[in-house]
């Protein structure tokens, strides 16, 4: 683990462990850097991650202040959503118009002729390639989905439309890049990756968005509470 990666993680599991007097001040950035023996500018590449996830904010003159919410959320970060759109971009690589499938008929709720956009794109991270997306949206939703709403941010797109984004369904698979794959990614056939599976839901509980991503360069953390309830299951008591 890189030194960076390892003092997020450390002043993470920090505020997280204050439990009777809530942290709700870091020491200065020159205390950190000789706290973990490195330099103050791997000290603010540390602290960047955390602002960016909403976990702390940075006042000038001031100091290094944990945010009020950020022990009562629950907090999921991975290898994208800690980055900025503008260290982002996309390619499309196919656009088409299909059917559905049967299961794709069950996810959406729709009939058998009912269309779907299903395309693909390559993301586009600090320009190194790491992702590669398959995504199906409905048709009848999004009649006017176009490449420059495919190459920005789909999330963003839908918001456009007037539409209220709740949640998302996602599960995580570890595979073995195939040749197809390591040719789009410029890496080696077989090199490790995370398959991940979304589904975005509306407030209104309809799917609006299936896909499916291979990442070549997937890394999250997460924090959850404990779970007396799934300890006494998976004890079968």
């Amino acid at each position: 683990m890189k030194k960076r990666e390892f003092i997020t993680q450390d002043l993470l599991s920090k505020i997280f462990q204050t439990a009777s007097e809530p942290l709700h001040k870091l020491p200065a950035e020159r205390e950190l850097a000789e706290e973990y023996g490195v330099s103050r500018y791997t000290v603010r590449e540390a602290l960047k991650k955390l602002v960016s996830i909403g976990i702390i904010r940075i006042v000038q003159g001031s100091g290094i202040y944990v945010s009020e919410n950020a022990r009562s959320n629950p907090l999921v970060y991975n290898s994208i959503t800690e980055k900025r759109f503008d260290q982002m971009r996309y390619r499309l690589l196919s656009l088409h118009k299909r059917l559905p499938s049967k299961e794709q008929q069950q996810v959406f709720g729709i009939g058998e002729n009912e269309w779907l956009w299903h395309f693909c794109r390559l993301r586009y991270v600090d320009e190194r390639c790491t992702q590669i997306e398959t995504s199906s949206l409905p048709l009848a939703r999004f009649p006017d989905l176009n490449q420059q709403a495919i190459e920005s941010s789909l999330q963003r797109y839908a918001i456009g439309k007037g539409l209220t984004l709740s949640h998302f369904l996602t599960h995580y698979q570890a595979v073995a890049v195939d040749k197809a794959q390591a040719a789009l990614l410029g890496c080696k056939r077989g090199t490790p990756a995370m398959k991940i599976t979304n589904r975005g839901i509306l407030s209104g509980s309809e799917v609006w968005i299936l896909s499916e991503v291979i990442d070549i360069h997937y890394e999250c953390t997460y924090v959850t509470p404990f779970n007396a309830d799934n300890l006494r299951f998976r004890s079968g008591s």
